[in-house]
């Protein structure tokens, strides 16, 4: 199979860019992610016939941020989009005449690296998000897993905590709660608020206040030395490297990518990530350890890899 095009549905905005063989994207088109499922619908037909006019495609892969069933053609249920049971495989090739795989976003992303990116070499990958939220994929033996229903790597919605934090799935304790880019706000709003005077730097990037801070100053101050904007960091990391340690328990890869938003600190939260790892890796000092890998593709991931199922059909 020749190009195919990847679909990326954010929040703001849904993303079509052709992609050949090699994991290149050749051209892209965005257009703003509508209101509505039905225009969710439209605007994805839309970005498609508008990115593929100048050239001869094969098939298009969607990745939508939900559950998507285990013949890749029907969300079940989608949290940010109003989508229950959604045909979106028929729907979309009605419309563009093209085969269509439908996967999660997250599951789209892991493939991307996999293939492409941090994961090459390996046969045995694990790769998480650690964005707003935290997603997750499983490669084993060079092939995606999904489960039986087609939700596995829901990696987020581990309860780690039992009775915790209340998430936005309506479980306690929740994973994600700890380890993702809403946990390290929080862990920067609590402790500016408890020893302000440790977050002099943090502080001036907002608007001063505690209810200012955000993670794009959390990571500004972080380079600048802040102490509070540090010790967040490494309080998310050592949730992210605990998780870590007991996926190894149940995946034994070669290798865990981590992507998302919070990864682009690099090893200011890589390294932390890694010596939690090590730290509460059951008979760490006995066995291999897997390695832990900052994702390479950045936002691409999705794109790439949703096209690259499409070619794998």
């Amino acid at each position: 199979m020749g190009l195919t095009i990847g679909v990326d549905i954010g929040g703001t905005k849904i993303a079509a860019g052709v992609v050949d063989e090699e994991g290149t994207i050749l051209e892209t088109y965005k257009v703003p992610t509508p209101p509505t499922a039905d225009g969710v619908t439209e605007a994805i037909c839309a970005a498609v016939s508008e990115v593929s006019s100048n050239h001869t495609i094969d098939a298009v892969g969607i990745g939508a941020a939900g559950y998507v069933d285990d013949k890749r053609a029907t969300v079940l249920f989608a949290p940010n989009i109003n989508w229950r049971h959604e045909p979106l495989k028929d729907k979309v090739e009605q419309r563009i005449g093209l085969p269509v795989v439908v996967e999660n976003d997250a599951n789209c992303a892991a493939w991307g690296e996999y293939r492409f990116g941090a994961g090459q070499g390996h046969e045995d990958v694990i790769c998480i998000t650690l964005g707003t939220g935290l997603g997750g994929g499983i490669i084993i033996g060079n092939k995606l897993r999904r489960g039986r229903f087609g939700v596995a790597a829901e990696f987020g919605h581990i309860r780690v905590v039992p009775d915790g934090l209340l998430c936005g799935c309506g479980s306690q304790g929740c994973w994600e709660q700890y380890a993702s880019g809403r946990a390290l706000v929080r862990y920067a709003k609590q402790r500016a608020n408890a020893t302000p005077e440790n977050a002099t730097i943090l502080l001036a990037l907002g608007d001063g206040t505690i209810e200012g801070i955000e993670g794009k100053h959390i990571s500004a101050a972080a380079r600048q030395g802040d102490l509070v904007a540090i010790e967040s960091f490494h309080e998310l990391a050592r949730w992210a490297g605990a998780g870590l340690a007991d996926l190894a328990s149940l995946f034994d890869p070669s290798a865990f990518i981590v992507g998302g938003g919070v990864s682009d600190e690099g090893d200011l939260v890589l390294d932390p990530i890694r010596k939690s790892f090590k730290r509460w890796l059951v008979g760490g000092s006995w066995r291999p350890h897997a390695q832990v890998l900052a994702a390479q593709l950045g936002g691409r991931a999705g794109l790439v890899g949703a096209a690259d199922l499409a070619r794998q059909g």
